[in-house]
């Protein structure tokens, strides 16, 4: 068996399933985007529900809208006969996943819904299924065939189910205006919220972390002062403390065979006008500079150009930014 092939082979199936699901969104997305916004809008929930393998599809859907801004929980079918159902209140949008539409488990529950008056969400492939009938609207995820080779064990349809699920919480991220700075702060634990609510000011090395010479100094000096600080570079600053070059462990290693290295002046070997941040700046476009750039210093400077501190790339790590 070639295995690579037939992994191909389920991919294709399941791109082909995509595509289906993607031709098949119509009015009836737009109207179930609208219901759930005007849901969060009146501080109401989306609850995502499903059985089988649906209920794992449930959680991912839930955690991806509740990360990006929009308040949503699981409900498990089976518990909510047994008292879950208190998670169900006024306001909310139910968000059903049966791929048949025909899930026992799931269908048990609609009719205390439809009491409350919520509004139910629900995504299969039957348009003619309970389900569907109960539903206010219906999102469709009608695939041709699954990858498994019988035709049984959900793997397209979940892939389709979730890539909806996906596409309805990228809507609501859009429409809600969130943005990188409300991501953080529902991720503080993570890089992406280090590196989204941190500033420069808050990583940047001050004091006697900072190497810095100033224009006058020989390259003897600068070393020393990198040494002190125990950085990579030394910033080149004119005797307003206004930045003018960089001096770097690369630029040293460039010029190691001049004989006369270390009884050079700075300015003479330092880097002009090298890459700088604002003190005030989100750590986030540190990491871009330092991509984009290929370098592993940084210098941040006022909005007069004076040297306020620097940034080393060994230091990114320890504050688990990198």
């Amino acid at each position: 068996m070639d295995y690579e092939a037939r992994a191909r082979e389920v991919l294709d199936v399941e791109i082909e399933g995509l595509q289906n699901v993607r031709a098949a969104i119509g009015d009836s997305f737009s109207r179930a985007a609208t219901l759930m916004l005007d849901c969060l809008d009146q501080k109401g929930k989306i609850v995502v529900s499903g059985v089988g393998k649906n209920l794992h599809i449930a959680e991912k859907l839930s955690a991806t809208l509740a990360s990006t801004g929009a308040t949503s929980v699981v409900l498990h079918p089976t518990q909510a006969m047994h008292g879950d159902l208190g998670i169900l209140s006024r306001g909310d949008v139910l968000l059903a996943l049966s791929y048949s539409g025909a899930s026992e488990e799931l269908l048990k529950i609609l009719p205390v819904v439809q009491r409350l008056g919520i509004p139910i969400v629900g995504m299969t492939a039957e348009p003619e299924s309970e389900l569907a009938r109960c539903s206010t609207e219906v999102l469709s995820v009608a695939v041709e065939r699954e990858a498994c080779p019988f035709n049984m064990a959900p793997t397209t349809s979940t892939t389709a189910t979730l890539a909806l699920g996906d596409a309805l919480a990228m809507v609501l991220l859009d429409a809600r205006g969130f943005r990188k700075e409300d991501y953080a702060l529902l991720h503080p634990a993570g890089a992406i919220g280090r590196t989204l609510l941190l500033h420069v000011s808050d990583i940047m090395r001050t004091g006697e972390r900072l190497a810095c010479v100033v224009e006058t100094a020989n390259v003897e000096s600068a070393l020393f002062a990198m040494t002190q600080a125990r950085a990579g570079s030394v910033a080149v600053v004119d005797a307003g403390n206004k930045v003018l070059g960089i001096f770097t462990d690369g630029d040293l290693r460039r010029h190691v065979a001049r004989a006369d290295l270390l009884t050079l002046p700075i300015r003479d070997l330092m880097t002009v006008d090298p890459f700088s941040v604002n003190p005030d700046q989100l750590a986030v476009n540190v990491l871009k500079i330092y991509e984009d750039h290929a370098i592993d210093d940084l210098l941040v400077v006022d909005d007069d150009g004076c040297l306020v501190g620097a940034i080393d790339i060994q230091d990114l790590p320890k504050l688990k930014i990198l």
